[in-house]
């Protein structure tokens, strides 16, 4: 016959114990658990604090190495992106993001923001990393743009990728038809996509080894990076912030 289990309760702590903790003196800890700043329970006279509720608000006021990995990546892909003109994402082997996606176009915003879509991205930077260039190279990839991939981590042992795409092909756009199966399959009006199919990225085929040879030193400099944070770069690992989500 089954049983009903209490949950276990939650540990207090007194507000002694919170001001060790958080190096606050206790009347302004009274002060934040009255205005609801501090997560707190009132037993009596008493003000007691749910201990995994002050620990996450501890995680969140001083980020871990994961955290700050992820914001150091961040300002790093942006600012290639910026400079180089093109969509710029970090992800693990498997295609999946860490960052978010730097100065994403249109169209893919138009995709990766629908759970379907997402999907197509994640399948097409997956597919970079079975390719065997040793070298970034501009190819086109499941969804018709051109992208290149520079892998990040130890030499032969890489953990993830840095991609810069979104680069329109010469053959831009595709038929209406190959447009409105797309739109079907992710969940998005045609004639919306149509139009974000417009907000691509172009590139000068004369900037382009400038391009790649700035993504395989940003590769470099992020090998480094996840070195010196002590972190192994995938997102299980790294939980700063959703990096699935666009600007």
């Amino acid at each position: 016959m089954p049983t009903n289990r209490a949950e276990a309760p939650t540990a207090l702590l007194t507000a002694r114990e919170v001001e060790r903790l958080i190096r606050v003196d206790r009347s302004t800890i009274y002060r934040m658990a009255a205005d609801g700043r501090l997560p707190a329970v009132k037993i009596g006279r008493q003000w007691r604090f749910p201990a995994d509720a002050i620990e996450r608000r501890l995680r969140a006021d001083h980020p871990g190495p994961a955290d700050g990995f992820v914001a150091e990546a961040q300002r790093l892909v942006d600012l290639f992106a910026d400079l180089g003109g093109v969509t710029a994402v970090l992800t693990d082997l498997a295609g999946r993001p860490v960052t978010r996606p730097s100065n994403p176009s249109g169209y893919l915003t138009a995709l990766a923001t629908r759970p379907r879509g997402l999907e197509r991205c994640i399948a097409d930077w997956r597919a970079l990393a079975t390719r065997e260039d040793p070298e970034p190279a501009l190819r086109l990839g499941l969804l018709g743009l051109r992208r290149a991939r520079a892998f990040v981590g130890p030499d032969g042992r890489p953990d993830a990728m840095v991609i810069a795409g979104c680069v329109a092909p010469a053959s831009w756009p595709p038929p209406r038809a190959e447009l409105e199966a797309l739109a079907t399959d992710v969940g998005v009006d045609t004639d919306e996509l149509a139009t974000a199919a417009a907000d691509l990225h172009r590139l000068d085929p004369a900037d382009e080894p400038r391009l790649l040879e700035g993504l395989a030193r940003l590769a470099a400099h992020l090998t480094r990076l996840a070195a010196a944070w002590g972190v192994t770069i995938t997102p299980a690992a790294i939980a700063a912030t959703d990096p699935r989500s666009t600007p």
